[in-house]
């Protein structure tokens, strides 16, 4: 499958850090190499990357979701799991590797599991860390496939959070 050509303006979600504007491009010549960097900015964390587009696909740089993978997502959020009795620590890690595939059903998972109601008990440091790192790559990727402020997001997103 050949990579993607993505649009300047275009928004794209670059795994590791989530939902970024494309700027433009780059060329640059390196020891004889002609080499095209993709510009992405990504203004929440005040960050521009630079990566070469013929490594786009493997880093997994991708369009936006479609809004049916963001209405899957959501109906995720309402889906009610048992708690696993696996170590912190173990989790914590699954967590990670959920958050950095930029998959929203995936980030989406994350979220549904730290979830806690009012009522329920406290949320160690690490917890919550974790369960605001998934909320935010999944309400800016929401923000930009609905066209949202971040806020509409965040209600839409806690909504699905509530109605399970």
């Amino acid at each position: 499958m050949a990579a993607k050509n993505f649009k300047v303006g275009e928004y794209v979600v670059y795994p590791a850090h989530g939902v970024g504007k494309l700027i433009g491009s780059e060329s640059h010549n390196i020891a004889g190499t002609e080499l095209v960097l993709l510009v992405i900015n990504f203004e929440k964390d005040k960050m521009v990357l630079r990566l070469p587009k013929e490594k786009a696909k493997n880093a997994g740089l991708r369009a936006l979701s479609s809004k049916k993978e963001m209405e899957d997502a959501l109906k995720m959020l309402s889906i009610r799991t048992k708690p696993r009795r696996v170590m912190w620590s173990r989790r914590a890690q699954e967590y990670e590797s959920k958050i950095n595939s930029g998959l929203p059903s995936s980030i989406a998972e994350v979220i549904r599991d730290l979830y806690r109601r009012g009522n329920d008990t406290e949320q160690s440091y690490s917890e919550r860390q974790i369960y605001q790192a998934a909320v935010e790559r999944f309400v800016r990727e929401l923000s930009a496939v609905e066209q949202l402020d971040e806020q509409a997001a965040i209600e839409k997103m806690e909504y699905s959070l509530r109605v399970a």
